[in-house]
């Protein structure tokens, strides 16, 4: 049984909150064993700059956690920090329970997840905490054959989830929602990097502070392509686009949501979406050890009658 002490930061759902059991996730997969030593504060863990750890990692607490038997993502795609993703599923339920009343479970419910990714993440943690229905956009072939395999190959998500390539790397809902198709709540992870050679960079800082030395090799521990880590014009530019987008779409999603990662970008954010007529705007802070970023959700609908 895990006795760490709660984790400041965490939604009270999340659970991760406590820190990781390895001996529940080691029995869980045993693979995972040989990466596990004890740090130099006297716990267990494994060597976070080593992406074979991250992965075995990951395929354990998806098993022991949401039940999945067969998670899988090609090398060098995006191995995302499940914690951190199940942060944005909890507080989506919540800004949704605003509109219902409760916390809405079951399959009625549904989520559009805005590349979706290789890794399935959000997809994952959204069925098996919530029993949410999920539509999950790609415009990468090998990452969406990917999640596809993994759908197909979990019981709990083959009837719940459905994968959509999008063929223009211009469109973020266009090609995605169908005519007369209405969703509860758009969720996306965006790009956060404006070129290739800010990602390695960004990447070489992550990997200095795992490691507290100067390294110079761009291995990325939690992975990530072209696709997943940068686009033209950075995160600011795809939330920009998102936004104007999300005006053609406004009747057919309750809300609205990004994850923000540069705070700077939030002023012109704000400013966008005030000019382009949203009703209401909510911000959540998410602070898990020294990172902060923050969810952002919008919505074209008044409350009185969103429901």
């Amino acid at each position: 049984m895990n006795t760490t002490p709660e984790k400041k930061g965490f939604h009270s759902r999340n659970k991760h909150r406590f820190g990781y059991d390895f001996t529940e996730l080691i029995n869980s997969n045993s693979s995972l064993k040989q990466f596990v030593s004890v740090n130099k504060y006297g716990n267990e863990s494994i060597d976070f700059s080593n992406p074979e750890a991250i992965k075995t990692l990951n395929t354990s607490l998806l098993k022991s956690n949401y039940n999945i038997e067969y998670w899988d993502i090609p090398d060098g795609f995006l191995c995302p920090p499940i914690p951190g993703r199940a942060e944005y599923i909890h507080h989506v339920a919540d800004v949704l329970s605003d509109v219902y009343g409760e916390i809405p479970t079951g399959k009625k419910i549904k989520i559009l997840d805005v590349g979706v990714g290789a890794n399935c993440i959000y997809p994952i943690i959204g069925t098996a905490e919530y029993g949410w229905h999920f539509v999950g956009s790609e415009i990468d072939k090998q990452a969406i054959k990917c999640a596809d395999k993994t759908v197909k190959s979990n019981v709990g998500l083959q009837d719940l989830v459905e994968l959509r390539m999008q063929p223009s790397k211009r469109n973020v809902f266009k090609n995605i929602i169908n005519v007369g198709e209405i969703f509860d709540m758009t969720i996306c992870n965006p790009p956060f990097h404006s070129s290739k050679q800010e990602a390695t960079k960004g990447t070489l800082r992550k990997l200095k502070n795992l490691n507290n030395d100067n390294t110079q090799k761009p291995a990325l521990n939690f992975g990530g392509v072209n696709n997943e880590l940068w686009c033209e014009g950075g995160e600011l530019a795809f939330i920009t686009n998102m936004i104007y987008e999300s005006v053609h779409f406004k009747s057919q999603s309750l809300w609205f949501s990004t994850l923000v990662s540069k705070k700077e970008n939030l002023k012109q954010v704000y400013k966008l979406l005030k000019k382009v007529g949203v009703i209401d705007v909510k911000t959540i802070e998410l602070s898990q050890g020294n990172k902060i970023s923050r969810l952002l959700f919008w919505t074209f609908k008044d409350l009185k009658v969103r429901v």
